[in-house]
C-alpha cells in the first residue's frame, strides 16, 4: 500500500526564525497538536506542540527554545503500519514526511492513517476473527496458514496481539469457511483457543476501538 499520495502540503511550516506568538496564533485556528519547523534550506527541524507554544514567551523566536521542539517524523518511504505506530509513539495528530535528504516534503494526518487501516481486508472484508494461543517458541505462521488453509479457509491477516509469560496470542481473520473446523485442527495441534467470532459484531467491535485510538491522540 503506497501512501505517499496521501502527503498534505496546505499548512507552510514555520521557520526556526518565526516569532512564537505568531506559532500561538497558527494554533489558535488549527486542530493539530504540533506544527513542523524547518530552516531556511526547508530542512526539517522538529515539530514544535501546542502545549508548548502558549507556555512560551510570544515575544521571542522559535529558536529561542530549541530544546522544545520534538524531532519525530517519518520517510515518504515508510510503511503506513509504521507510520500509524509512530502517531501512537509521538502522541501526535500529525506526522512530517521526509525525503532521504531530510527536506521537508508535506505531513500525514492521522484521520488519513486510520481510514487506510479501517479499510484493509482485515478490516473491511467478510469473515471471522480467531485468537489462539501458544508457548512463545512453539509456534508459526507458516502452521497457521497451512491450518486454516488446509479447512478451505482464506487468511486475511494475521498479527501478534499479545505476549506474556513465554505465551503468545495471535489474532486471525479468516474469510470463505466457518471457524469450527478450523478451531478444532488449533486444538489437534496445541493451540488454545482463547476466542472465535463469527459475527460481524466483533469487527464493529475492533472498529470501535480504532476510532478511540483516533480520538485518543487527536487531541
Amino acid at each position: 500500500m503506497n501512501i505517499a499520495e496521501f502527503i498534505i502540503n496546505d499548512i507552510k511550516p514555520l521557520n526556526i526564525k518565526d516569532h512564537i506568538g505568531d506559532v500561538q496564533v497558527m494554533f489558535n485556528q488549527l486542530t493539530y497538536s504540533h506544527i513542523p519547523v524547518v530552516n531556511d534550506l526547508n530542512q526539517y527541524l522538529g515539530c514544535i506542540s501546542e502545549n508548548d507554544a502558549h507556555c512560551l514567551d510570544g515575544k521571542k523566536l522559535i529558536s529561542d527554545y530549541g530544546h522544545t521542539i520534538e524531532g519525530f517524523f517519518v520517510r515518504d518511504t515508510t510503511v503506513w503500519l509504521d507510520v500509524l505506530e509512530s502517531f501512537a509513539q509521538n502522541s501526535t495528530n500529525i506526522m512530517p514526511v521526509l525525503d532521504v535528504k531530510n527536506t521537508y516534503l508535506g505531513y500525514y494526518e492521522l484521520n488519513d492513517i486510520i481510514t487506510l487501516f479501517n479499510e484493509t481486508p482485515f478490516f473491511a472484508e467478510a469473515g471471522g476473527i480467531l485468537i489462539i494461543e501458544k508457548g512463545i517458541n512453539d509456534y508459526s505462521f507458516s502452521e497457521l496458514s497451512q491450518i486454516v488453509e488446509s479447512n478451505n479457509g482464506k487468511l486475511l491477516g494475521a498479527f501478534i496481539s499479545k505476549i506474556e509469560n513465554d505465551l503468545v496470542q495471535i489474532t486471525l481473520k479468516v474469510g470463505n469457511t466457518g471457524l469450527n473446523d478450523i478451531m478444532q485442527t488449533f486444538r489437534r495441534y496445541s493451540y488454545n483457543i482463547i476466542s472465535g467470532h463469527e459475527e460481524d459484531s466483533y469487527m464493529e467491535s475492533l472498529k470501535e476501538r480504532s476510532d478511540y485510538l483516533n480520538k485518543y491522540l487527536n487531541i
